[in-house]
């Protein structure tokens, strides 16, 4: 088990360049800019980080609607490295009410710092600036806060009853914000929970929150809790509010019923007979221990990794030079690089180094037709390939041997690995976990059925990493990440959690292979880990592992 372990790690360079701390960033801004004199803003705040020269996406907050100061709840977790100058942009955009893609947004400023400087002044605020010029008097504010070693998480549900009602023609629409009282007296906000319309005893979706969010993991810290009525100009009306502690809370775990009278400081001086503006309950209350990528790892957990490639006839003829799919003699062609980049860190975390290898897009012997899913070494009762050497060696020698055709469907191969990966899934174990490797020239023509089929993924223990070859325009492909940061299926129903990486090679190609396999791995821990939390699963513990499961050397 270590020397596996250790190999991984050192390929992944935990050992050499560790992360000193993860730090979580909070973004307000203030006087932000009116689209028009007749409507506010619909903000929206994306992260961006650089690597290589490029701003990448790692994360977007919600959206709040009709608001020119917002604060958002929406925490953005990052890896901070100390010898590293890690640089960020922050991009405000106005999301329309019909719309939360970020092609149809006004982009109202962004501001660029380095994570350095909002650790060492812990708030920074700079003015927002719009192709160079301020924005108005638009600024934006960032909080940095050092995660501490607890990692565990906390899950919390509320709901209420008898409310103010607030509104003339129906019922208050209700919803809760929970802010933490720092040490200094400012607020930082935890979480705010969705709006009940016209309902004066609402029950809120239960949410998840990190115990260094909610109360620093001090469980005596005063928290304080507002219900407001919501108003779509973004001028709510205040409810009522009360405090309380995790500590208190957390008698709700031991069957004692949790309620605060939810208090409205003004009725109390003026009006005599004022009891309450409502009562909010604490409906549940359960603390989730939260284990790491390693934990899953030492405990036995197996990547299982499968690679898929791209034979459409937009490859270009193999023979030629021109090719995407050349074999030159001495310089591996851009399918080679990625497969081989990404795929020797893969094998790190798989014992049997057997890897099974499909095509699609190309007709394929004996009788031609054309295949979305065959073996490339054309076994398919047995598509493995012994290591990634096996997997190279599987695809060269493929190549003669098929017509390269069309069209570039990917639902297949996905639906393929996600069989495999269910069937992992009901033993309820964290043995194996299916990363799936799509290497492909163009965008995909398959696009309802491929998000279809990675809606169904998302519930399952499996990751998809889309790495686009060649300099086709793959824009479209962003889609995969969905409009709203959420890829939706063509029904409408979102994904349980997000599973897709979509990588464009050209980004990379005067980079080492350690950057692409970096940029394209580097959300899999996390994945791995919020699969097996979300199911409740625990790692295997070593002694358990080691007496089910023999390492080849």
């Amino acid at each position: 088990m270590s020397n596996i372990y250790e190999s991984a790690a050192t390929t992944l360079g935990l050992f050499n360049s560790p992360c000193l701390t993860k730090v979580e960033l909070r973004v307000a801004c203030k006087g932000i800019s009116d689209r028009d004199a007749l409507s506010k803003p619909d903000p929206c705040v994306v992260l961006k980080m650089q690597s290589h020269g490029q701003w990448f996406e790692v994360d977007r907050s919600e959206v709040i609607r009709s608001s020119i100061s917002p604060v958002f709840s929406k925490v953005f977790t990052v890896d901070y490295y100390f010898e590293e100058v890690q640089r960020l942009r922050f991009e405000l955009h106005d999301i329309s009410n019909n719309h939360n893609g970020l092609k149809e947004a006004d982009f109202l400023g962004a501001m660029e710092c380095t994570l350095g400087q909002i650790v060492s002044q812990r708030k920074l605020s700079k003015a927002l600036l719009k192709h160079g010029n301020t924005a108005g008097k638009s600024s934006i504010t960032v909080t940095a806060e050092e995660l501490s070693g607890n990692d565990d998480y906390v899950e919390l549900a509320f709901s209420a009853k008898k409310l103010d009602d607030k509104d003339f023609f129906s019922k208050s629409d209700p919803f809760l914000e929970i802010f933490r009282v720092n040490d200094d007296g400012t607020l930082s906000l935890v979480h705010r929970t969705e709006t009940i319309m016209n309902n004066l005893n609402p029950v809120w979706k239960s949410f998840k929150v990190s115990l260094n969010t909610l109360c620093s993991g001090d469980q005596e810290r005063e928290l304080k809790s507002i219900v407001w009525d919501w108003d779509s100009n973004g001028k709510h009306d205040f409810i009522g509010e009360f405090q309380t502690t995790f500590k208190e809370m957390k008698l709700a775990m031991e069957g004692k019923q949790m309620q605060w009278e939810c208090i409205n400081p003004k009725y109390q001086v003026k009006k005599k007979n004022y009891r309450n503006s409502g009562v909010v309950m604490l409906t549940q209350c359960k603390i989730i221990k939260m284990h790491s990528f390693l934990d899953y790892i030492m405990g036995g957990c197996q990547i299982q990794f499968t690679v898929a490639i791209d034979f459409t006839a937009s490859n270009g003829d193999p023979r030629n030079s021109c090719s995407l799919h050349y074999i030159h003699p001495y310089q591996p062609n851009e399918y080679l690089k990625a497969l081989v980049a990404v795929g020797e860190i893969c094998q790190d975390y798989d014992s049997d180094k057997m890897f099974p290898a499909f095509g699609f897009g190309a007709q394929i012997p004996p009788d031609f037709k054309v295949s979305h899913d065959f073996a490339v070494n054309f076994d398919e009762d047995n598509p493995e390939c012994a290591g990634i050497q096996g997997v190279v060696e599987a695809y060269q020698n493929c190549l003669p041997k098929i017509q390269l055709y069309g069209p570039t469907n990917i639902a297949p191969i996905i639906q393929k690995v996600a069989n495999a990966a269910s069937e992992e899934m009901h033993t309820k174990e964290a043995m194996e976990y299916f990363i799936l490797l799509i290497l492909t020239d163009g965008v995909i023509t398959d696009m309802a059925d491929t998000r279809e089929a990675i809606v169904h993924a998302s519930h399952l223990p499996m990751s998809v990493i889309i790495v686009g070859v060649g300099n086709a325009d793959f824009s479209d492909m962003q889609m995969l990440d969905g409009d709203d940061g959420i890829l939706r299926s063509p029904k409408g129903e979102p994904v349980l959690r997000d599973i897709v990486q979509f990588v464009p090679f050209h980004n990379f190609k005067h980079a080492s292979p350690a950057a692409l396999a970096k940029s394209v791995l580097a959300e899999v821990p996390n994945q791995v880990v919020d699969y097996y939390n979300s199911k409740g699963i625990k790692p295997k513990c070593l002694s358990d592992f080691e007496s089910t499961r023999a390492f080849s050397p």
